[in-house]
């Protein structure tokens, strides 16, 4: 339970701490390792447990930040188990530009570009650079840079052809001493306005936007959650039109080539699911994006509440959602 966020109760077969990649190497010659099924452990907050791991749960415990070339562009490089919202905080208070939107969100740093982390119109692939990732097959230490990770919506090549090949070590990200701010996405800029803030710097736009997470979503370490559960759908514009014409008041944003992203939490909250509750697991009073665990709910309790949700949507919008977390 102290490891994922969504606070299940499941066991593994084996569990392992790793603090190097000597350790890794050390690992990966165990007959445990060759012979066991193997899932490697951020911080367990994109994360949904549906029933006991038979196999080898690996932990990543690799930290540091350093500087690696400062000019106005800053190269800064993290270990994987850094906690991100501190890897954001420590840029912001040194005056690196490029995350302050991505505040707060939960995780680690080596697990941001498994999934392209994003928020408030940033993603991680706005400001990557490059990776390095422990290849299990050669045991050989391989650099990725933005194009070898092949960065999607949510997605990048360690998510989907990678999968299980590569263990995540560390990252660098691009930043910058002069802030390109990004201020129209979500409630930011009427925010900073409610604060009659008219210049603003990183510190005030990612004070901001940790304000508004805590009031839209609830805290993993009061009540069990994920986060966001769902990604935001992106449609063609066919898909679009016809949605629009049944629902003008329909929440939407460009998503290039023609596609449309439509906002999930809003198609969940039309079909009532915003707040309501089964059994020990509901969907959060603030966010209907949220799925929560109200007490002692299984993994698999969780998963067919999350499919009522999707089946919900579709007949009423003919969309089909996709879920956000990794199931196992």
């Amino acid at each position: 339970m102290p490891y994922n966020t969504f606070r299940i109760d499941v066991k593994a077969k084996y569990f392992v701490e790793i603090n190097s990649t000597d350790d890794l190497r050390l690992l990966i010659s165990t007959d445990e390792f060759k012979s066991n099924k193997r899932f490697i452990l951020g911080g367990g907050s994109n994360l949904l447990l549906t029933k006991d791991f038979d196999g080898i749960v690996i932990r990543l415990a690799i930290k540091g930040i350093k500087v690696c070339e400062e000019g106005d562009d800053v190269y800064v490089e993290a270990g994987a188990a850094e906690v991100w919202n501190d890897f954001v905080q420590y840029n912001v208070n040194k005056g690196y530009a490029g995350l302050e939107n991505l505040s707060l969100i939960p995780g680690t740093v080596g697990a941001s570009p498994i999934q392209n982390i994003g928020a408030y119109g940033v993603e991680i692939k706005d400001h990557f650079f490059s990776l390095e990732a422990f290849e299990i097959e050669t045991a050989e230490i391989k650099k990725f840079n933005k194009e070898q990770c092949e960065f999607g919506y949510r997605e990048s090549v360690f998510k989907n052809k990678f999968k299980g090949q590569y263990i995540i070590t560390s990252v660098v990200f691009k930043l910058s001493k002069t802030p390109n701010l990004k201020l129209h996405y979500g409630a930011i800029q009427e925010e900073l306005k409610k604060r009659n803030i008219l210049n603003p710097s990183i510190k005030d736009v990612a004070t901001v936007v940790s304000e508004i997470r805590v009031s839209k979503l609830p805290d993993p370490s009061t009540i069990g959650n994920s986060g966001s559960f769902f990604k935001n759908p992106i449609i063609d514009k066919a898909t679009f039109e016809r949605v629009l014409n049944n629902f003008p008041d329909v929440v939407n944003y460009p998503a290039g080539e023609g596609n449309v992203k439509l906002a999930a939490g809003w198609l969940i909250e039309q079909c009532g699911w915003k707040g309501k509750q089964i059994g020990n697991v509901g969907t959060w009073k603030n966010q209907a994006l949220v799925i929560v665990n109200h007490g002692n709910a299984s993994g698999k309790e969780i998963y067919d509440f999350s499919e009522l949700i999707i089946t919900s949507v579709f007949e009423r919008f003919g969309v089909s959602l996709e879920r956000e977390v990794n199931t196992l």
